[in-house]
């Protein structure tokens, strides 16, 4: 009877270790599966960034200011000219204008980064085409080159960088990233949207475009314009710089292919990404400020030299030259 016993109490323990061993064998499989899984998804996504980032690359023939290259790899400050040209917009398909121009600089060291809105209507000399004229003609004139090299004559800093997108670009970037956050800074209708001050909204593409190019109507006129541009740009970068994006790069990815184009390279980016994106937390926002005149019944800014100086000061501070 003991016997009979003791063996019925040995299986139960045969088959708790049969279990245990199945289970095992189950999560291990499981494991090797959502591993394999895991590396098809980041060698997918690595692909296709690669693929996109060749496809928007386009280099840019500048005058250098700098007595060698800087290196995002060994965490240098930079400088990028963003460019919002007005191809694409309303359906035009000419060479159009630089719409908005922004240097952003971005220092790691500091974990500071400064936005400097650049008035369209600038009056300043174009380099390469050696007359005067408003500042969003460069690009008329000489594309993305030209537009580099004047806005490093007119403030004395080198770009090292340029990403250039077309206002058909700006909904679809927002759209990709569904939505930006912005607290408008102004109560207005322009465009069938309907924005109050003070409050906080999540803006999708049209809206964005709406909340950024109202002029008319802002007691500012074109500066207040800009600073909105410059509430978009700031919570786009915020955005691109979280990982709350990754699950639809591919969109992402699809509408920079089709709307932008910049001379920075995949490697670039993916530094960028992994050791800058401190700095875009703390972002400080400047504007270029001139007083408006008529030259030959043309309207100018005509930009002081010492708010140029005090502003190439500031800049030439964030990038660490002396």
């Amino acid at each position: 009877m003991d016997n009979n016993t003791r063996t019925k109490r040995r299986k139960p323990e045969k088959k708790k270790s049969s279990f245990l061993k199945k289970l095992g064998c189950s999560i291990g499989i499981i494991f090797l599966v959502l591993l394999i899984a895991a590396g098809i998804f980041v060698w997918k996504v690595y692909s296709d960034v690669t693929r996109t980032t060749d496809e928007i690359y386009q280099e840019v023939d500048k005058n250098e200011f700098r007595e060698k290259p800087i290196e995002v790899g060994n965490k240098d400050p930079f400088s990028i000219l963003l460019l919002g040209v007005d191809t694409g917009d309303l359906g035009r398909t000419e060479q159009g204008r630089s719409d908005t121009m922004m240097i952003v600089t971005v220092n790691p060291n500091t974990n500071q980064t400064s936005i400097v809105s650049i008035p369209r209507d600038t009056y300043t000399e174009i380099i390469g085409r050696g007359t005067m004229d408003k500042i969003n003609h460069a690009y008329a004139f000489g594309g993305v080159s030209m537009s580099v090299n004047t806005v490093q004559n007119l403030l004395d800093v080198p770009i090292d960088y340029y990403v250039e997108v077309n206002m058909q670009g700006v909904k679809d970037i927002v759209d990709a990233l569904d939505g930006v956050q912005v607290t408008h800074n102004l109560s207005f209708n322009y465009d069938g949207y309907s924005f109050t001050e003070g409050q906080t909204t999540t803006l999708d593409g049209d809206a964005a475009l709406a909340y950024s190019r109202m002029r008319y109507d802002d007691p500012n006129g074109d500066y207040g314009r800009q600073a909105r541009q410059r509430q978009i740009i700031e919570a786009a970068m915020k955005k691109v710089a979280s990982f709350s994006t990754i699950m639809n790069y591919q969109g992402v990815l699809g509408t920079l292919e089709n709307n932008m184009q910049t001379n920075l390279t995949f490697d670039n980016m993916v530094s960028i990404f992994n050791d800058y994106r401190g700095a875009v937390s703390n972002v400080e926002q400047i504007q270029l400020e001139g007083s408006g005149t008529k030259i030959d019944g043309i309207y100018y800014a005509i930009i002081s030299d010492s708010e140029l100086a005090e502003v190439s000061n500031t800049l030439k501070e964030q990038l660490e030259i002396e």
